[in-house]
């Protein structure tokens, strides 16, 4: 048996042997701990907000092996947010779940018809149907708050003193000062305008009710969950639930990348 420099040749295939092995469980490993089904998600803020309120959820699918992208709508008119919304989900270049909180809801309904989207996610969220808006579901049966005020350019804002209680009260309190300061405001156009071609008709779909939600009545986010035939759960949470419950946010949208399929 040869030697080099005291090691035999036996010992040094089965060291190479070992190197192998653990090199290759390694990747096994890695690969297990990769998500099954659609790999991308695009989040869709909601109206008086922005795509930062999603950090925890978008760190906690980060964390599991998910690529996410915020998606930035301005709020300034229902086809502005959609074609923002479109190009978010363009950019990830595969099968995405489209998830939208509030107003983002009416948003994902008309852009969750591009072929690249595999499912539907809505966080206490306008699930519209054909002819409906914002303001027709508002109306139908009304919201809790009587906050929400226009100014004289046409665009709709929540009073800075009701902010917390009526949209943001499970967050700390700091956080929802904050928000109220930063609160971006929706335009009446984009709290008006109609749906056209709901997806979630053609899409498999998913919602989170906040049961305690003072911006959109839960009565109508039952109601919207139902008639999509949602698979529906039910949080204890504010308007902001996916905030303050981003573990159960999380794993909602989890659960429809994993059952969903591309299309």
């Amino acid at each position: 048996m040869k030697r080099f420099h005291g090691i035999s040749t036996l010992a040094l295939t089965l060291i190479a042997t070992t190197l192998l092995f653990g090199m290759s469980s390694k990747a096994a490993e890695a690969q297990s701990s990769r998500p099954s089904g659609i790999k991308n998600v695009v989040l869709v803020h909601g109206a008086f907000a922005d795509g930062s309120g999603w950090e925890a959820v978008a760190k906690i699918l980060e964390k599991d092996g998910y690529t996410v992208s915020v998606a930035q709508p301005p709020e300034t008119s229902y086809a502005d947010d959609v074609k923002y919304t479109k190009v978010a989900i363009d950019a990830m270049g595969g099968p995405v779940v489209l998830v939208g909180h509030s107003y983002g809801g009416s948003i994902i309904t008309e852009a969750g018809n591009d072929p690249n989207v595999a499912a539907l996610v809505y966080i206490a969220a306008f699930a519209l149907d054909e002819g409906e808006s914002c303001a027709s579901i508002e109306q139908a049966v009304p919201q809790a708050s009587k906050a929400f005020k226009p100014d004289s350019d046409g665009n709709w804002w929540i009073e800075q003193d009701h902010f917390a209680a009526d949209f943001a009260a499970d967050i700390p309190p700091e956080k929802a000062a904050f928000m109220a300061t930063a609160q971006v405001p929706i335009s009446t156009d984009a709290f008006t305008h109609k749906v056209s071609n709901p997806a979630w008709k053609a899409k498999p779909t998913w919602y989170m009710v906040a049961s305690s939600d003072r911006s959109i009545n839960p009565i109508q986010e039952r109601m919207m969950a139902r008639r999509a035939n949602a698979k529906t759960i039910e949080v204890n949470a504010s308007h902001v639930a996916y905030m303050s419950h981003p573990k159960e946010a999380a794993k909602l949208i989890e659960d429809a990348a994993t059952s969903a399929h591309a299309n």
